[in-house]
């Protein structure tokens, strides 16, 4: 039988996913058919149950709860590496309201940040997440959230910090930002669940041993290519919490849920 299993082209997702892509990990009973789509077109498949296996934001997790199990490895969670809101350097944080906003994405975590921070936004420019730099630096947008590769590269553009927003969800709840997670479909079963999930843990737990071996792979995919910022981008994402969300993780999201539904965006 077979299993689809989805991720993104992120440097963090195919340093994870590598073993299982590769084929050097496999589940005895189903055979394992891997596709790449940027994180908000894999939101979208999300809410059509397209995919057995899924990496999507948590703002789309709480969405599709029902139907998805959030497996307790493979999350995008942690201390100091959530979006940033940038600019030109030409637009005030009072005046943030009545900008134009460039996010990636209206199912990212992104735009739920933004949305708890400044419920009051209304001109809002939806793009691909590695577009919004441009639109910012173009002026096509006042400014912008910037996830993935681009918070480590944003000055190198030229742009400023308006505001760190995982900095203020840190500040607000004392927890890790939950970005994004895996999750499975919950008629897969039980049993088939657990064995994926520890399938993906023996994969994370290899890619940490020996990263050199994914370096093929992650540079395939990767759209910012300078290895420093490949490094810092795995070195923020992937680490113990992608291991094991624990009770802290597991904590961080029911915030987000509560935070969420409190201010009307999910119910």
């Amino acid at each position: 039988m077979k299993l689809t299993v989805a991720y993104s082209p992120c440097p963090n997702d195919t340093f994870m996913f590598h073993d299982l892509a590769s084929g050097d990990l496999t589940l005895p009973d189903r055979r394992i058919e891997v596709q790449l789509h940027d994180v908000e077109t894999l939101n979208r498949m999300a809410l059509n149950g397209t995919f057995d296996v899924t990496k999507i934001s948590f703002h789309t997790y709480l969405l599709v709860r029902q139907e998805y199990k959030l497996l307790s490895v493979g999350a995008a969670l942690g201390f100091g590496c959530g979006p940033v809101l940038i600019s030109r350097g030409d637009i005030e944080i009072g005046e943030i309201a009545d900008a134009k906003i460039a996010i990636p994405g209206k199912l990212t975590t992104a735009h739920l940040l933004l949305e708890l921070w400044e419920p009051r936004i209304k001109n809002k420019i939806f793009a691909r997440y590695d577009e919004v730099m441009d639109l910012v630096i173009s002026g096509a947008a006042d400014a912008g959230v910037v996830i993935h590769e681009g918070r480590f590269v944003y000055e190198q553009a030229g742009l400023e910090l308006i505001t760190d927003l995982g900095q203020w969800w840190q500040n607000q709840t004392q927890l890790p930002i939950p970005l994004g997670g895996i999750v499975a479909r919950k008629s897969l079963g039980e049993k088939t669940i657990a064995q994926f999930e520890a399938l993906l843990r023996e994969g994370i737990t290899n890619s940490m041993a020996n990263p050199a071996a994914t370096r093929e792979y992650v540079l395939k995919h990767a759209a910012e290519m300078d290895s420093e910022v490949l490094d810092e981008h795995i070195k923020a994402f992937v680490n113990d919490y992608s291991l094991d969300l624990g009770e802290e993780g597991r904590a961080a999201v029911a915030e987000m849920r509560m935070q969420a539904q409190a201010a009307g965006i999910i119910k």
